[in-house]
């Protein structure tokens, strides 16, 4: 987006990009303005420092962390800022994301991170969640997200279990 980012997304590989793009296509459709980058716990913790010390300077407002595994980036990132840090699981290991639930749920009282539910769903969801939270002071968005929320209670409304008579 052309705009300051508002909401980082960050993972922990380029891989995580297939759960986490449940949240990039929130935001784009809600027109909030993000950034999407690969920021490593363990790979490349000074960039990890450098990314969570500097969100509040470069405007974010929130940081949606999907993470798989031992799922250190999320509480790391809320280790490192004030900014709110919401976390995904990502189903990557043989646990199917249960390891990393449990690891990003578990934050130490005074570290908090906002934790969704493990893969695409909890992605959405954390676009959602921060949508909502900047439509406190955002009309536009208000509205935006509202015309959202009733396209998917339309979409239900919609729906019919009627067959047609077999003929």
């Amino acid at each position: 987006m052309s705009e300051k980012p508002l909401v980082g997304v960050v993972m922990g590989s380029k891989s995580d990009y297939e759960v986490l793009s449940a949240a990039v296509e929130i935001l784009r459709a809600l027109e909030i303005p993000h950034e999407a980058k690969v920021v490593s716990a363990h790979r490349t913790p000074d960039w990890l420092f450098k990314y969570a010390e500097t969100a509040k300077d470069r405007g974010l407002r929130a940081i949606i962390a999907g993470a798989g595994g031992a799922a250190h980036l999320p509480g790391m990132l809320a280790a490192k800022t004030l900014v709110p840090v919401l976390g995904v699981p990502v189903p990557a290991t043989l646990l199917n994301g249960m390891d990393s639930l449990l690891s990003i749920v578990q934050m130490p009282k005074g570290v908090p991170v906002g934790t969704l539910a493990i893969g695409k769903p909890g992605a959405a969801n954390a676009a959602l969640l921060v949508a909502e939270m900047l439509a406190t002071t955002d009309a536009a968005l208000y509205a935006r997200l509202a015309e959202w929320r009733k396209a998917r209670t339309d979409e239900v409304l919609e729906q019919s279990l009627e067959q047609e008579p077999q003929g």
